[in-house]
């Protein structure tokens, strides 16, 4: 049968790999491999003295810090189930989702305690601290002190991460991952696209708390090599160019806001970066400009854009090193089955467009208390990904909207991103985020806010002419707002529901 596929094992194995190295740099230090993996032993039988039982599900609400991993290794250690919780969602978010997992326990850090306690105030929750001593609080450095925890075993299909969707829909919903699907995921993702001399110097700005951030930490728990990562408490544009060069990075995962931020950055590629050979794009679409001046100012380095959700363990698909294809999202990885089909669900061939279908043992199991929203998304076992987008003749995936995104002008389709993606060849255009009007006549207006760069003289109206010239009479933007910048999700999407919002504001002023 194989050894058993559950996180707390694959720690395991990752920490018995290799003898003790320097492993990952933080705010100016070294933490060693061992040091780190007796760290997480020994906050597993801190969490079990705590009362986290085989099953429990803790919050893990963060920002990047050593600690996130050790926690996560130390409950699936334990037998419990993580929930990771970006550190920007409101108190109300929080709540929410501390009153639908059941979480008894919550693992924050000092920056964002006062939102964790306002969003557990009232309810049974512990609250364990990693920072400096807080009333009503547990030390972190009480768990990790003590005896070490023994490895609890699970079964591969039990829960391993319960992770709650960004809520821009509705309430968010809990994703319900398991141990051998988030380990399967990162296993084949680690062995994709294998190159003869595979990088394994990281810099890592992502938060650990998102999707992308959980399977690039699980994917580094796979390697055959020593894995050396430089942690990044949260993304700075100078930062992460500093951190690059010092430490030689030679790979990067990134998300496109990020990308847009070091573009946006004037110092932005006067520091040689000669060992940085890839650098990993996913959780939004990256505009191809972007990925051609990245490459320009940074001579030698390869963008290899991917695409996943946190239904599907964060991976769908990815562009191998040295066979990728620009505007697609690559190959789907090993185990992943994707079929594009039209909306009474028959598959379509190659190069027409449809919602992107996915099947894999590393999809979702369901959602968390929400049976119907389970059976929506999953008709016979498969995921419906609400994304539109086309295989290619040799396989590749090319996505190219939100199928709720879409807009319908005078009845022809028009997709956000082929406008944004326009909007952003402007040479003053930094970012930019379109959505539909409500209109009595047509159905939906394009409507597109930008931010532009310093400096910049250019008008909405010169925008306005500029894209009707280039994109023709039905997808061009009517609107154009010049924001001082346009708004962004707490895991760096372009906030839809913030500019509709935004929409609403102008038309009632």
């Amino acid at each position: 049968m194989g050894e058993q596929r559950t996180l707390g094992r694959l720690a395991e194995v990752a920490w018995n790999r290799f003898d003790d190295y320097e492993s990952l740099f933080f705010e100016g230090s070294w933490h060693r491999s061992q040091q780190l993996a007796g760290r997480a032993r020994r906050a597993c039988g801190g969490f079990t003295e705590l009362g986290v039982r085989p099953g429990d599900r803790v919050v893990v609400m963060m920002a990047n810090c050593p600690e996130v991993g050790i926690t996560y290794q130390a409950l699936w250690r334990a037998g419990a189930a993580i929930t990771p919780v970006m550190f920007l969602v409101s108190p109300e978010e929080l709540r929410h989702i501390l009153l639908d997992s059941g979480a008894r326990v919550v693992v924050t850090t000092t920056e964002v305690l006062p939102k964790v306690q306002a969003g557990a105030d009232g309810l049974d929750v512990r609250i364990v601290l990693v920072g400096e001593e807080t009333t009503g609080t547990i030390p972190f450095s009480q768990l990790d002190s003590g005896p070490e925890g023994p490895l609890v075993d699970r079964a591969e299909d039990d829960l391993a991460a319960l992770m709650y969707t960004g809520g821009t829909t509705g309430r968010a919903k809990g994703v319900m991952l398991t141990h051998a699907g988030l380990y399967s995921a990162a296993g084949r993702r680690s062995e994709q696209g294998q190159v003869s001399d595979p990088p394994n110097r990281s810099i890592v700005p992502l938060p650990l708390s998102h999707a992308y951030g959980l399977i690039v930490t699980l994917i580094g728990m796979h390697s055959e090599l020593p894995r050396v990562s430089v942690l990044m408490r949260w993304f700075d544009a100078a930062q992460w160019q500093r951190l690059a060069a010092e430490h030689r990075a030679q790979i990067g995962p990134l998300v496109p806001a990020m990308i847009q931020m070091l573009l946006a950055d004037p110092g932005f590629g006067a520091t040689p970066l000669p060992d940085l050979r890839y650098v990993t794009s996913g959780a939004a679409p990256l505009p191809r400009e972007a990925l051609d001046e990245f490459e320009r100012r940074l001579p030698g380095v390869e963008i290899l854009e991917g695409y996943g959700m946190t239904e599907t363990s964060a991976i769908i698909s990815s562009n191998p090193p040295g066979a990728r294809r620009l505007g697609s999202v690559g190959l789907p990885i090993p185990g992943y089955q994707v079929v594009i089909r039209d909306d009474e669900g028959r598959e379509l061939p190659p190069g027409t467009d449809g919602e992107i279908c996915v099947t894999s043992e590393s999809v979702m199991r369901g959602y968390w208390n929400a049976d119907e929203a389970t059976v929506a998304a999953m008709p016979g076992g498969e995921l419906r990904t609400g994304d539109i987008g086309h295989l290619d003749e040799d396989g590749y995936l090319y996505v190219v909207d939100r199928k709720k995104d879409l807009i319908i002008r005078n009845g022809f389709n028009v997709f956000p991103r082929d406008v944004e993606d326009a909007l952003t060849e402007h040479p003053d255009v930094t970012m930019a985020g379109v959505v539909g009007r409500p209109d009595p006549r047509l159905g939906e207006e394009v409507v597109a806010f930008v931010s532009l760069a310093e400096g910049s003289s250019t008008t909405s109206a010169d925008l306005v002419g500029w894209m009707r010239d280039r994109i023709g009479q039905v997808k061009y933007p009517r609107e154009v707002h010049v924001v001082d910048a346009v708004p962004v999700t707490s895991v760096f999407k372009t906030d839809r529901k913030r500019l509709r919002k935004m929409l609403d504001e102008y038309s009632s002023s």
